[in-house]
């Protein structure tokens, strides 16, 4: 079963939790065992797990990426001048794939999945694929 999710980002950078919405799809395919993949299909946005329970972790992870690749660099040749939403994006990733275990999603006690916005807000979609095995 693959499910097409839609998402309005609101901010030009932003973790936002999408563990829930992840776990529904789970359910809705009866999976008890198996895997699930999360995937963006967009250049400037991705996917990623971590802290879910102190949201000073995203954040501090979204200014970390900043001072990493800021907005604006003479040396950037990218018309659209995005480049860094595209570079960050491809330093998390554009998917993650985790275990199904008992029906659920397998996380670590304090991990959640998250969609990374690097160019918003925009109009985004996700896809969740979930495979029984």
């Amino acid at each position: 079963m693959l499910q097409k999710i839609h998402l309005l980002t609101t901010g030009r950078s932003e973790m936002i939790k999408i563990t829930e919405q992840v776990r529904e799809a789970i359910r809705q395919s009866g999976a008890l065992e198996g895997l699930v993949t999360v995937y963006c299909p967009h250049t400037t946005a991705g996917i990623t797990i971590n802290e879910g329970a102190d949201p000073d972790v995203a954040r501090d992870i979204l200014l970390h990426l900043d001072e990493l690749f800021p907005w604006e660099h003479p040396l950037y040749q990218h018309g659209e001048g995005n480049s860094a939403a595209h570079l960050k994006a491809s330093t998390i990733g554009a998917s993650q794939a985790i275990p199904v275990v008992n029906g659920d999603v397998s996380l670590g006690t304090w991990q959640a999945i998250y969609f990374c916005e690097f160019d918003g807000p925009r109009n985004r979609t996700y896809l969740i694929k979930v495979i029984q095995g």
